[in-house]
């Protein structure tokens, strides 16, 4: 499913329109984005939690020059579903 799909399903499902969907999914999008920049964990009770993680550096291989190469530590989203996502 993509992001137009999302939406279709969401305005079907809540009775909105899709231009009303589409900001109300915009503006969840954005603020998760926000918070996430921020450092801050999101708790969906009931779906997940997202959160921010640092990767550490670590060493890799140029799979062109076969040469070792330093990969750096950056920060990662990450996501864990809530035990009530089920996929059945």
């Amino acid at each position: 499913m993509n992001k137009s799909e999302l939406i279709n399903a969401m305005a079907a499902n809540a009775n909105m329109t899709k231009a009303d969907t589409a900001k109300a999914l915009n503006a969840f999008l954005e603020e998760v984005a926000n918070a996430l920049k921020k450092g801050e964990k999101i708790t969906l009770v009931g779906f997940g939690t997202f959160s921010v993680a640092e990767r550490a550096s670590r060493m890799g291989i140029n799979p062109a020059t076969k040469q070792s190469i330093e990969i750096p530590s950056k920060k990662v989203v990450k996501f864990k579903a809530g035990a009530d996502l089920s996929i059945e």
